[in-house]
């Protein structure tokens, strides 16, 4: 049987409850294939992309610490603590991607706004690279294998 979802289920047609998303993860939710920790991490990354397909002019908020993805993450108690060199370099994706998104911490926008503004300012290899380079998933996800950027 599969655990309910993490997902704060919108009000209305337009999505307007807020998910919290890592900025890093708007890159994660283009390229997944399926991969992931654990069954339960792949069943909720699942319904997250499928929430924001079906909504998406829903709010994120853009942040660089565990969010609804992370909720089903074997590692989350670790990262949450920042205790690792692992979940340092998580949060550090998140900031190289605020900065060259030149949003703060927090910043909400729109879901398809988001993916729009990633995709137009990660526009080529190194912004990848700096984003993604240390990224255990990077050769299994579609959006880093993209070659035109």
């Amino acid at each position: 049987m599969l655990k309910k979802s993490n997902i704060p289920r919108p009000d209305s047609e337009t999505g307007s409850k807020c998910l919290k998303i890592r900025a890093h993860h708007l890159c994660c939710i283009q390229g997944f294939q399926g991969y992931g920790y654990s069954p339960a991490f792949v069943v909720n990354l699942r319904a997250v992309i499928e929430d924001i397909k079906a909504f998406p002019s829903r709010s994120l908020e853009l942040v660089s610490e565990c969010d609804v993805i992370c909720d089903s993450c074997p590692g989350k108690r670790e990262c949450t603590a920042q205790v690792s060199i692992a979940s340092r370099d998580i949060r550090n994706m998140d900031l190289v991607v605020m900065k060259k998104l030149k949003i703060e911490e927090g910043t909400i926008m729109e879901a398809d706004k988001a993916f729009k503004l990633i995709n137009s300012q990660l526009a080529n290899a190194s912004d990848v690279e700096d984003v993604c380079g240390a990224c255990k998933w990077r050769q299994k996800c579609l959006w880093y294998l993209q070659e035109e950027r």
